[in-house]
């Protein structure tokens, strides 16, 4: 049997163990350790595996990770959401659909600080949702603005997704990080202009809370300056230089330890669900890498990679249509494998295409963002929408109502920048250069 045979047999058999529900680390290293074992010898595969988990489990680069998603647990299981709620609630939330406003504000600000997106859903879905029904918001409003503020972290550093995708790909996670600076705010630009239309067109599904005097407002102003304080020295640091993405990553979190002892909300019980929440997510993100290591050398001894590149790219079709094709395929495999996963398994195989083709690698990881932004609140597997599903107890068809419009302005952003990649690259070039 011809090697290229035997990788897309294994492809079939890494389908067919995801859908018996195997996590997927397991099912990429059960694959890639069979087909390098039959390819090779059983010793081979043996130390393959050994060494690439090895290698992934202790490699210095990869210690930012658990690093960032500390920073954002921490951040999570303190007060300092609440505080930014609050904060942002008195700045807008007597304007029309203000509460909900203040959410996708909230949540942007909240995200410049914390590395997990699904602790900004769990977060915000735990605050936000109960304060608006408390001033008779409508649910599909409500919940459908938590289910999409969310994905805002898989662009506004620091975004694991950018993270694991400059580890794969070998770029610049500063560059990256300043890539998805722009397309995130224009996305939580476009929440809010959601957010008023509805308002606007329907204005019984959200009442104007009262207004608060301008010396409440200047009251709760430091809340703001030190979350900007921490993303500034972060992203300065790793844009400048100054730092690399572990040592931002490390600066960041004691910065966040030190503000929520500040606020005397950095309790023992809080430090250690934090450490042990961030060490979770961390294994899990970790032991997703080292399987499509793992998997990653058995399809580079098949050669598909290069194979799936030299056809992509010689398909009769003009390169932007290629490109189109290409980030299809990773909104429809992100819809039934867990995005982030489908992702890692991906990357690999069509980014050669890309840098093939001509594409820009550091714009190629913010289009991947925006489509994993959107397969994380469409079905089947919406991540997003079954945390605030699970914390609220909303219904899924409530939920996903709400999420619709919000979903069309991730559409129409994708959109835009595929049409103008200068968006994402211009920050990158004007301050790290070309």
């Amino acid at each position: 049997m011809s090697e290229v045979a035997v990788g897309f047999i294994g492809l079939a058999v890494l389908l067919g163990l995801f859908l018996t529900g195997i996590e997927l680390s397991f099912c990429m290293t059960i694959v890639g350790f069979i087909g390098f074992a039959y390819l090779n010898s059983f010793s081979a595969a043996c130390n393959l595996v050994v060494k690439d988990f090895f290698d992934t489990f202790t490699s210095y680069g990869y210690t930012v990770i658990p690093l960032f998603v500390l920073m954002g647990q921490i951040a999570s299981n303190s007060d300092i959401a609440r505080r930014l709620y609050a904060a942002a609630h008195k700045w807008v939330g007597h304007v029309p659909g203000g509460l909900a406003m203040t959410t996708v504000a909230g949540a942007t600000i909240f995200k410049a600080m914390c590395g997990s997106t699904l602790a900004t859903v769990a977060t915000f879905a735990g605050i936000a949702i109960p304060e608006m029904e408390r001033y008779g918001y409508d649910k599909r409003l409500s919940a459908g603005v938590v289910a999409s503020v969310g994905t805002i972290g898989m662009l506004i550093p620091p975004s694991i997704v950018l993270i694991i995708y400059g580890i794969i790909v070998e770029q610049s996670i500063g560059r990256l990080f300043l890539a998805g600076i722009v397309p995130g705010l224009i996305i939580s630009i476009f929440f809010m202009c959601v957010v008023y239309a509805w308002v606007t067109i329907k204005p019984a599904i959200a009442p104007r809370a009262e207004k608060e005097s301008w010396g409440a407002r200047w009251r709760v102003l430091p809340d703001f300056l030190w979350v900007a304080v921490i993303f500034v020295v972060v992203i300065g640091g790793l844009m400048t230089g100054k730092f690399s993405p572990t040592e931002a990553g490390t600066i960041g979190t004691v910065a966040v330890l030190v503000l929520a002892a500040v606020k005397r909300q950095a309790s023992f019980r809080i430090l250690v669900k934090s450490w042990d929440e961030s060490l979770r997510t961390a294994v899990m993100t970790l032991l997703l890498i080292a399987g499509s290591v793992v998997l990653g050398h058995f399809l580079a001894i098949t050669e598909i990679p290069f194979m799936a590149a030299d056809w992509v790219t010689g398909l009769p079709l003009p390169r932007w249509l290629i490109m189109v094709f290409i980030i299809i395929v990773y909104l429809i495999g992100g819809s039934f494998i867990d995005d982030l996963a489908f992702m890692i398994l991906a990357t690999p195989i069509f980014y050669p295409a890309v840098i093939k083709l001509g594409y820009d690698p550091i714009w190629f990881g913010i289009m991947i963002g925006i489509t994993i932004m959107i397969g994380v609140i469409i079905p089947p597997v919406a991540i997003c929408v079954f945390i605030v599903k699970n914390i609220t107890g909303i219904p899924f068809n409530t939920i996903y109502k709400g999420v619709l419009p919000f979903l069309l302005s991730l559409i129409a952003c994708a959109l835009l920048l595929f049409l103008f990649p200068d968006i994402a690259t211009f920050l990158p070039n004007l301050f790290m250069g070309n």
